[in-house]
């Protein structure tokens, strides 16, 4: 990038990252998430940091938040109460430590961690040992006066806790084990004459509190919050203190002002808890780096099951001399930094758009973006779906687009930022070509919607062939290991397949003389083949990639006609009548079984040594009949495919989707989009434990 290109994204930037901010800080809006967000103040950080010359005093990165409400007294803070750069993996944490190491390079440094709340950052100032003032953190240099509304949230003491003398000496102990200094006397004079005290912390809304402020805004027909840091500061921001007293906030005090004798954070969090304040139980003492990123990964894989939101960790210079010694650059502590979750939104450029054909022959636009890191991987490719969703999103090569990926979902563009357009940008236009075979694209509706999809003409297409045995070795269907897309495609351009029951007439001879094998892998792969030829009669009929027949339909009609032949000979009206299948799928699923082509594939695999089975019935088998189970994020036991087929087993039903039918969501570390669809339904949501004894 030139500088003058760099000159007038850091303009666009500075201006859309300023609206967003005041947007949600002054006036408690959102048009876009938080992920969203940081990922544009990333990028700005990142390229003021190769352009030093284009920092400019009204730069995001120079400021902590939006300006105070007016309709509050203004407070001055007795020292800022400054942001916190942000980081996204491991290396970026090592990157920190090498610089905060230069600059003491003497120093061994261990660290505090804390569990980084989604909520209000407020400072609490006691004056003989009574609340005196409650104010947010507002600009960092002045906030607004809402004692009365922090009054009201039980977890805030409104006199400072006395500590008797056994909890004196029981903290005096754990310091003397601890090994870290403390000055007994200051603590001492304190307790003597309690002057003043200030302690700051984190108000926010649980989510118990947020799901029930959401049913009485429902009911009430009235907007929905957006997120719990919204609701959260919307409910502290109340001129009335009755109405923050019924949202239910929450407190954790994180950080110790007044100086009471201690040298390390940690000590700061023993003594807050001392003098009665709540501080987060899962905060702990870290070693070094590698302590950090054990306790990283733990949270990031419990958050689901903690009673607020989480979206990251603070990770905090132990040793208050070093902290202090670091300083400040900008308006971040140098000796603290934000070690976030991998984001599930975030922003990139679409640098190009492609066309893939499917098996149906059906042609889908898929985004070539901005290498960019989502939920812990780096996303590089983005379904369009097709022309509608193109129009929908009023895409154009060369946008700034936010990007989704939750849990299992496949990345999405579900934003475009208009505002960031340079003018080069270029429309998309369709294909009239299949990009594969050169064949007529033709257009077509897609299923009984009014959308338009388009289509090779070309049913031999290469491409459709390729994506067929694709979707027939894939985990949910034959589940063939070693059997990917490229070794599919080696295997048809060397001739060796041509359909699915190709496949099983392979033997180790024809794999070992080709690239990528040799004869320890071709054992391997014909080992795996061999072990695919039993097959559940339910993944048999998704293997065979009907259109319109996913896994649940597949199961219903598994379960429905018990074999082959029953659906081979099966009416159409039969076939139309099995609950969920509507008439366009039952005319997809009757064409199929007697369209002479098909017939003939599969002939050929039972032929081949294909053996149909259906699924060993267990004892209680009707244990779950009536009840559906969905389920998202990664399990502990097992993987999801094999929890399904447990809750099959039983009788239980296991659709792709939530719906307010379901009856359980089974949710697991990192859960993706189900699970707060399913808090918005108010579907019971259950974790792994739970589930195991349903199914017991």
């Amino acid at each position: 990038m030139t500088h003058s290109e760099a000159e007038e994204r850091v303009v666009k930037l500075k201006k859309e990252i300023e609206r967003h901010r005041y947007l949600y800080h002054v006036l408690d809006k959102q048009e876009i998430s938080d992920a969203a967000l940081d990922s544009l103040k990333h990028e700005l950080l990142k390229l003021e940091t190769q352009f030093p010359d284009l920092v400019t005093a009204d730069s995001p990165t120079q400021r902590v938040g939006g300006e105070p409400l007016a309709e509050f007294v203004k407070v001055k803070h007795s020292s800022p109460m400054l942001s916190i750069e942000d980081v996204f993996s491991f290396e970026e944490m090592e990157d920190w430590q090498a610089r905060i190491q230069k600059l003491i390079p003497s120093a061994k440094f261990d660290f505090y961690a804390e569990i980084k709340m989604d909520g209000l950052a407020v400072s609490l100032i006691y004056k003989k040992g009574m609340l005196d003032i409650g104010s947010t953190r507002g600009d960092g240099e002045i906030g607004e006066n809402v004692t009365q509304n922090l009054k009201t949230i039980e977890a805030i003491p409104l006199k400072i806790h006395k500590p008797k003398e056994k909890d004196i000496a029981d903290f005096l102990h754990w310091r003397e084990q601890s090994g870290a200094d403390f000055h007994e006397k200051k603590l001492r004079d304190f307790l003597k004459n309690p002057a003043e005290l200030e302690a700051r912390g984190e108000c926010f809304m649980p989510k118990k509190a947020f799901e029930m402020i959401n049913k009485e805004q429902e009911k009430n027909n009235e907007p929905l919050f957006a997120n719990p840091r919204n609701a959260g500061a919307g409910s502290i921001r109340q001129l009335d203190s009755a109405v923050t007293a019924s949202r239910h906030l929450d407190f954790f005090a994180y950080a110790l002002m007044t100086d009471l004798g201690q040298t390390t954070h940690e000590q700061a969090h023993e003594l807050l808890k001392l003098f009665g304040f709540k501080t987060n139980p899962h905060n702990k003492h870290c070693i070094g780096l590698g302590e950090i990123e054990k306790f990283h990964k733990f949270i990031m894989k419990e958050r689901a099951k903690l009673p607020y939101w989480t979206d990251g960790v603070v990770v905090v210079i132990n040793d208050n001399k070093n902290f202090d010694k670091l300083g400040v650059a900008g308006k971040a502590p140098r000796g603290m930094i934000a070690y976030k979750f991998p984001a599930e939104q975030a922003t990139t450029m679409v640098e190009k758009v492609e066309w893939q054909v499917g098996r149906t022959g059906a042609l889908t636009p898929v985004a070539t973006m901005k290498p960019v890191l989502i939920a812990g991987t780096t996303v590089t490719h983005a379904t369009l779906h097709n022309l509608d969703e193109i129009k929908r999103l009023g895409l154009k090569i060369g946008d700034t687009v936010i990007v989704a990926k939750a849990g299992d979902i496949i990345p999405k563009v579900v934003e475009v930022l208009p505002r960031l357009r340079s003018g080069k940008e270029k429309i998309i236009h369709p294909p009239e070509k299949c990009p594969i075979c050169g064949a007529e694209v033709k257009k077509e509706k897609a299923g009984t919607g009014e959308s338009v999809a388009l289509f090779c003409s070309n049913k031999n297409c290469f491409a459709r062939e390729k994506e067929k045995i694709i979707h027939f070795v894939s985990r949910k269907a034959f589940d063939i290991d070693g059997l990917g897309e490229k070794i599919v495609e080696q295997l048809l351009n060397e001739g060796l397949i041509a359909t699915p029951a190709d496949i099983f007439t392979l033997k180790q001879g024809d794999l070992e003389p080709l690239e990528r094998f040799a004869a320890k892998s071709a054992e391997n792969l014909i080992k795996a083949i061999t072990k695919a030829k039993d097959i559940i009669f339910s993944k048999f009929l998704y293997a065979l990639g009907i259109i319109h027949v996913g896994e649940q339909t597949a199961i219903d009609l598994a379960s429905h006609f018990g074999s082959l032949e029953k659906i081979q000979n099966a009416e159409l009206e039969k076939i139309n009548g099995i609950p969920n299948i509507g008439e366009v799928v039952a005319k997809s699923i009757f064409n199929w079984f007697h369209n002479e082509k098909k017939i003939k594939l599969i002939d050929e695999l039972i032929k081949n040594g294909v053996k149909i089975k259906n699924p060993a019935k267990i004892s209680g088998a009707e244990k779950l009949s009536g009840l559906s189970f969905v389920f998202t994020g990664e399990l502990d036991s097992m993987s999801r495919e094999s929890a399904k087929e447990k809750a099959r087993a039983l009788g239980g039903e296991t659709p792709a989707s939530v719906s307010k039918n379901t009856s359980y969501v089974v949710a697991g570390a990192s859960p993706g989009s189900k699970f707060e669809k399913a808090r918005k339904l108010g579907v019971k949501i259950i974790n792994e434990s739970e589930f195991l004894k349903i199914i017991k």
